[in-house]
């Protein structure tokens, strides 16, 4: 009976461990690994028997991969297609589809110019939901129905998240002194410290419309300051700003859905003050903060230096305080996703605790042998995850990691076989479901793509060696050999995964941060195993022991292993060519991903239709519109390419962050910066201004520069300082909410600050060879106010006001009163 219960868990284990694809290839048993059977109750061991000498089949057919096409004919390919979609259906594609389709309904609905009716979202929702019943008996209508109620499921969970989030954000500018609760804590690598408050109350002015949640930094802090704490200070808040430039991403929008209702900094303090009340929410929040920010800074004290800031990072997921060098050399070199928590992180944490249980029961064989003891350390393993989830914060990809590997996991407990696709779906689903804004977010799709492009490629290769026979096992080879073996497959699996993983993500890179890296694969090849050997497991270890104090040692091994990653980064994105690509389109990007879409989530020779799909979608990567000149929404920075890989922009101290996102929209390498004693007073001539790719030539209130195309391009502080290039300019910028067009003729484009306070920055756009033609201008927010973009019209110079003078300043230390703006 012993011998047989034996028997009986070891198929069980074999067939949790099988692919999903395997039941569906065909032949059926060709794809099944051998399983241990008992072939006498005398023997000692189960003897493994071949699945392919079972016969569960007596009229098997030859192996097809990718089918074949019975006839070059129309009826012949209707009829090979619609076998082939009917096999994917009944392996489980339709499945698959509910996260893409979900999330298809959630971009349209957070694509939208305007905000719709909930009460149009949920009878839309219900009449499919009844038309999906009523036509369940015929199966293709039935799928394009349900198709549809989950575009539509979609887009109403992205209302519900927007209804849920409401969040109350600053209208205009404004000084005050706020008390708040501190949510969390944040040292930056320039020395200053980012606090997250929850208000408590304003004053000198009391803000009627004042934020839920705001993020401000400071010089220093008091002694002991802690999440929970309560402090008061002299603040400038500031409202979220939007988009750099039209189609990049929107900072309000992300703002709206973290709770942050503004940003600034304190112009006095802090100091502690009073504790406020706390609901029990909020003390479970701020006690497992205090443990982050503990745990980070034991980290970076035992570690030290930047490698104790990366450490805490993969550790608790505090990134704060990385200095901008060594990110920018890992962003070049493609190994940013290593400082991420993703599914890496989440996936050696849980092999290194099942390794640990494991060999840890294996010093007790009676007991091994008597209980299920990788049940044990899959339960541990999940707890684990469970708690690093927690602790580091929880952003999307990790998430997403946790839900797949708690879902493999699970499966180990009921002896079920790991879906690895399905986790993928269902992980995916859930993400939706709890933070759909998140699926227009670079995070997600990056994660997803990834993921899903490996498990993809993985399970193909694994159907391609199945269905061969399995090469017999050199017993002959040395240790060296065998070593060295191990060795060379790791770093096969390394470089193909680098490969797969890089190409599905490349064009959602360049669509959200304008920016490749070419020598991603020599520098995840060097620094992976490190980070696989020295660092995570050894982060593991440490986390461990810290609570005994017997971390030191691993974090010390961890620190090492870091140094090590950082020298070989800096040494690498040295080597690495320029990483800006410029703009694609955004029908590439769809197109891309439709491909993608197809190729993982297809087993029969359908996945062939992923090529012309990826190929359509390649040659449309250039079909886009570069801009001829951006503007910033303070109407202050503006920039027009002037030839040589250079931008010209009117002020000699730009802000970094935008001018490093307009090079690489714009492709450019350098700014030229503004003379500015060109001109001893304003020009009036065109001849004056330059030859075309002529930099900014600047007076005291004028600035002026000349396209490449041979186009003027003027930025004013008023209109007064504008007029005098009315007589020849193109684009007239005006720095002043109060001003009205001074030039007053159709083909000059005047855009003053009132436009972009409510419609944010611009781009404008040239026509090429057309003499005499007007410029077209595209705002970043166009046409009515979403919930994230409502607080943009009730600030001063929206309104075509002047700033509060205070003192012979013009300072805007309160907004007028208006919903969301203080005052």
């Amino acid at each position: 009976m012993a011998g047989s219960a034996r028997g009986e868990k070891d198929v069980a284990s074999a067939l949790s461990e099988v692919s999903e694809r395997s039941f569906f290839a065909s032949p059926p048993l060709a794809r099944l690994p051998s399983i241990p059977v008992e072939r006498s109750p005398v023997a000692s061991e189960p003897v493994a028997v071949p699945a392919e000498s079972i016969e569960l089949n007596a009229h098997r057919q030859p192996v097809r991969r990718f089918g074949r096409l019975r006839a070059l004919t129309l009826s012949g390919l209707r009829a090979d297609a619609t076998k082939a979609v009917a096999t994917e259906l009944d392996r489980g594609a339709a499945f698959l589809l509910v996260p893409v389709l979900l999330a298809v309904g959630a971009i349209v609905y957070f694509s939208l110019d305007a905000e719709p009716d909930w009460r149009a979202l949920l009878a839309a929702t219900v009449a499919l939901a009844v038309l999906t019943w009523g036509v369940r008996s015929r199966h293709a209508a039935f799928l394009c129905v349900a198709a549809m109620l989950l575009c539509s499921v979609g887009m109403l969970a992205g209302k519900v998240e927007t209804w849920r989030a409401s969040t109350a954000m600053l209208g205009s500018e404004v000084s005050t002194r706020l008390t708040g609760q501190v949510v969390s804590i944040d040292d930056m690598a320039n020395g200053r410290v980012r606090l997250t408050l929850d208000v408590v109350s304003t004053e000198r002015p009391t803000l009627r419309y004042q934020p839920e949640r705001v993020r401000l930094s400071a010089r220093k802090v008091p002694q002991g300051l802690t999440a929970g704490s309560t402090i008061t200070g002299l603040v400038r808040l500031l409202p979220p700003t939007g988009p750099v430039r039209p189609d990049s991403y929107d900072y309000s929008f992300e703002s709206y859905f973290d709770g942050i209702g503004a940003s600034g900094f304190f112009l006095s303090g802090p100091q502690a003050s009073a504790p406020a009340p706390m609901s029990l929410a909020s003390r479970i929040t701020a006690a497992i903060e205090r443990a982050r920010d503990g745990i980070a800074d034991h980290v970076r004290e035992t570690v030290g230096g930047p490698e104790g800031e990366i450490a805490a990072a993969l550790i608790v997921g505090v990134r704060a305080g990385i200095p901008e060098t060594i990110n920018e050399a890992m962003r070049k070199t493609g190994i940013y996703h290593i400082i991420s928590i993703s599914g890496l992180h989440m996936a050696l944490v849980a092999g290194t605790v099942m390794a640990l249980m494991r060999g840890a029961f294996a010093l007790f064989p009676g007991f091994a042998s008597r209980r299920p003891t990788k049940k044990y350390a899959a339960a541990a393993a999940l707890f684990a995850i469970a708690a690093y989830l927690l602790i580091s914060g929880a952003v999307v990809a990790a998430e997403r990691s946790f839900i797949m590997l708690a879902v493999m996991l699970a499966a180990v407990l009921f002896d079920r076989a790991a879906l690895t696709m399905r986790n993928l779906a269902i992980s995916a689903i859930v993400v939706i479901a709890l933070s759909p804004h998140e699926v227009v977010g670079p995070s997600f799709q990056l994660s997803f793509a990834a993921t899903a492009a490996l498990i993809g490629a993985y399970a193909g290769w694994g159907d391609y060696r199945a269905s061969r026979q399995a090469a017999a096992y050199t017993r002959g080879r040395s240790w060296p050999g065998t070593l060295l073996h191990r060795f060379a497959v790791m770093m096969a699996g390394l470089a193909a995964t680098s490969i797969i993983a890089g190409g599905a993500t490349a064009l959602f890179a360049i669509w959200h941060f304008q920016r490749v890296a070419p020598l991603s694969l020599f520098a995840n090849l060097a620094v992976m195993p490190i980070v696989s050997i020295l660092v995570m497991p050894f982060a593991v270890f440490a986390s461990l022991l810290m609570p005994v104090g017997l971390d030191g040692p691993f974090l010390y091994v961890m620190g090492k292993g870091l140094s090590a990653m950082i020298a070989m980064s800096a040494w690498i994105a040295t080597l690495s060519p320029l990483d800006a690509v410029g703009l694609v389109s955004a029908s590439s990007v769809v197109l891309m991903t439709i491909a993608l879409v197809i190729a993982t989530m297809t087993t029969t020779w359908l996945r062939l239709a992923a090529i012309p799909v990826a190929a359509a979608g390649l040659l449309t990567v250039a079909q886009v519109q570069t801009p001829d000149v951006l503007i910033s929404e303070d109407a202050r920075l503006v920039a027009t390419p002037v030839g040589g890989g250079r931008l010209a922009v009117n002020r000699s101290r730009p802000n970094a962050f935008t001018i490093d996102n307009w090079l690489r929209a714009l492709d450019a390498e350098t700014i030229a910066k503004p003379d500015p004693k060109a001109f001893k007073t304003a020009p009036e001539r065109l001849e004056v201004v330059g030859p075309p790719g002529t930099p900014f030539r600047c007076t005291d209130d004028l600035c002026v520069a000349r396209h490449i195309s041979g186009k003027v391009v003027a930025q004013a502080k008023s209109a007064i300082a504008a007029r005098p290039a009315c007589a020849f300019a193109d684009v007239v910028v005006i720095d002043d909410a109060t001003a009205s067009d001074p030039c007053r003729r159709a083909s000059i484009v005047v855009i003053t600050k009132r436009q972009l306070a409510r419609s944010g920055s611009a781009a404008v756009f040239f026509a090429p060879g057309a003499a005499g033609s007007v410029p077209q201008v595209r705002f970043a927010v166009e046409k009515d106010y979403r919930p994230w973009h409502v607080q943009r019209q009730f600030s001063r110079e929206a309104r075509g006001m002047e700033p509060y003078k205070r003192k012979g300043r013009s300072i805007p230390i309160s907004p007028e009163p208006g919903p969301l703006a203080g005052g």
